[in-house]
């Protein structure tokens, strides 16, 4: 174990755990936007249950996202350290952009571009596994439409049983009954993005010759689930603030609608071993909530630059991947 950590391999699972940690911190919004702007959890009570339920994610989920990105978006054969050392910092920056505009854009869309960017320059585009990206192509439609769609649908149906019900009761329900879909939210988050990182870790142990076969050791799921759960005990307020307050004004039974309809969107994807954006799903499922009311209560002025900031990622973090590569291409030597 420690010829791996004191190596190149070392600093590039440092690296990795780095942008786990980020990944956490800047997708924090999505754990507890909803739960705190609805005031059913004070902001730091509300990391403190988000991280614990996504590293409670480590507990019998499986590793199919990980086998996703780790072996099935860019061939292996083509990967070296300085691909995935460029990949894995072009993510980086592009969510240090992200956070410091408060734009809640996709972390795993921007380690798939980093990824993907980096590969390419190493390699041409033929190491692209095109089988990959279509699932993940998909799903980037798909997760916010089912997001919208579910909350949507709950936040009707609650309207239906519900409307002869005084509103302090139910709001008062829902302030317990919330604490129940924030804890299925951020469970989906860990077992959804923390498996982006060990698919790359476990990459990286594949092409330094450590591993044979591509099986996601034990310790390095522990350190996944460990990072991206201390990087959303930190939070990322500026994204915070556009996700529970800017896109539309949330109650407790609004807040448990979107958390419900993203927790179902990102199980799905989970289950099909797709790398999806918890960003893009929870964002959705707040846009149907809103529109339930009337469609002037969702601000889609702030949705559009939202959604413009989803188009860019892929494509702005592959440049930079690229980018990267050519600058830390001498770990390849």
């Amino acid at each position: 174990m420690s010829e791996i950590f004191f190596s190149t391999l070392g600093v590039i699972i440092g690296v990795a755990l780095v942008f786990d940690y980020i990944n956490g911190f800047h997708d924090a919004a999505n754990s507890i936007a909803t739960v705190v702007s609805t005031r059913v959890l004070s902001p730091g009570l509300a990391v403190i249950w988000a991280a614990f339920f996504n590293f409670a994610a480590a507990i019998g989920v499986g590793t199919a996202v990980a086998h996703t990105v780790g072996s099935g978006m860019v061939e292996l054969s083509a990967v070296t350290y300085g691909v995935i050392l460029a990949g894995l910092v072009a993510a980086i920056i592009w969510n240090l952009i992200t956070w410091f505009f408060g734009l809640p854009t996709s972390s795993s869309h921007a380690l798939f571009g980093g990824y993907a960017g980096a590969a390419v320059a190493k390699a041409g585009w033929s190491v692209i596994i095109v089988a990959g990206w279509v699932k993940t192509i998909v799903f980037i439609v798909l997760a916010p439409v089912i997001g919208l769609a579910v909350g949507l649908t709950m936040m009707a149906a609650i309207y239906w049983l519900l409307h002869d019900t005084p509103p302090a009761r139910v709001d008062r329900w829902f302030r317990k009954i919330q604490l129940l879909s924030a804890a299925a939210f951020s469970l989906m988050h860990g077992a959804n993005d923390a498996q982006k990182t060990m698919g790359i870790i476990t990459g990286a142990l594949v092409t330094g010759g450590f591993l044979k076969t591509f099986n996601v050791p034990s310790w390095v799921e522990l350190l996944s689930y460990s990072a991206i759960s201390l990087g959303t005990l930190t939070g990322g307020w500026r994204i915070i603030r556009t996700m529970g307050t800017k896109i539309t004004k949330l109650q407790p039974v609004g807040g448990f609608a979107a958390e419900t309809g993203a927790a179902v969107a990102i199980y799905t994807a989970t289950a099909f071993g797709v790398g999806i954006s918890t960003t893009h799903t929870i964002t959705g499922a707040i846009i149907g909530v809103g529109a339930t009311r009337r469609l002037s209560a969702v601000r889609w002025g702030v949705a559009r630059q939202i959604v413009w900031a989803w188009l860019l990622t892929i494509p702005a973090s592959a440049t930079i991947g690229a980018i990267c590569y050519y600058l830390t291409r001498f770990v390849d030597r």
